[in-house]
């Protein structure tokens, strides 16, 4: 059992920040891309990789860079939480958009149609590390030009995969879900408790 309740979080995500507090879970930010000379984890699918499958293999990459991160800092050894969304539409994943037309585009093939969001969420500590996925289901509704133009314009599809946030204005896009809510805004909480309880804190 962990002495000390705390981990550290192998993300710059707002969201997955707010999520961690939301269940109580004390962490310190890693900011490893602050670090000179480190190569980041490289966000791109093997040819043929199913979208669970990069979302499982990301998050357990960002962990274990995290971990990298803890024994070159000499940083008191708590666990390292990664975590990595993927959405999928067809069979495809549909990335974190390049620029205000690769949204646009996006959300464009989304509109009146479901997709599956995947996050994965991974904890390593010493030697060990354990993935959990979580995978739900979303449909939105009908977008036309000038309601995906409104949507841009708040600059809310930045660094997000499929290129909108569920927590922000898209969230009136949805027309329902199914699964896990906590799950499509970056960090599964039932998923992530379940983990953390392995590694031996209290959630």
């Amino acid at each position: 059992m962990l002495v000390d309740k705390r981990i550290y979080l192998a993300s710059q995500s707002p969201r997955r920040r707010e999520l961690l507090k939301q269940i109580g879970v004390a962490y310190d930010v890693l900011p490893l891309r602050a670090v000179s000379g480190r190569m980041d984890v490289i966000e791109v699918p093997h040819a043929g990789e199913p979208a669970p499958d990069f979302a499982r293999r990301m998050a357990t990459e960002k962990a274990a860079c995290g971990w990298r991160a803890v024994d070159m800092w000499r940083l008191l050894r708590f666990p390292v939480l990664g975590a990595d969304t993927v959405v999928e539409l067809d069979g495809a994943i549909l990335g974190k958009p390049a620029d205000r037309s690769a949204a646009k585009r996006m959300l464009a093939q989304l509109s009146q149609r479901e997709h599956a969001v995947h996050t994965a969420v991974a904890v390593q500590h010493e030697s060990r590390i354990e993935v959990l996925l979580s995978s739900s289901r979303v449909r939105f509704g009908a977008l036309d030009d000038a309601l995906i133009a409104r949507y841009l314009e708040t600059g809310e599809y930045l660094g997000k995969a499929g290129a909108y946030g569920i927590q922000g204005r898209a969230g009136a896009f949805v027309e329902y879900l199914e699964g896990s809510y906590s799950g499509v805004m970056g960090l599964p909480l039932y998923e992530t408790a379940l983990l953390l309880r392995k590694f031996g804190l209290a959630v």
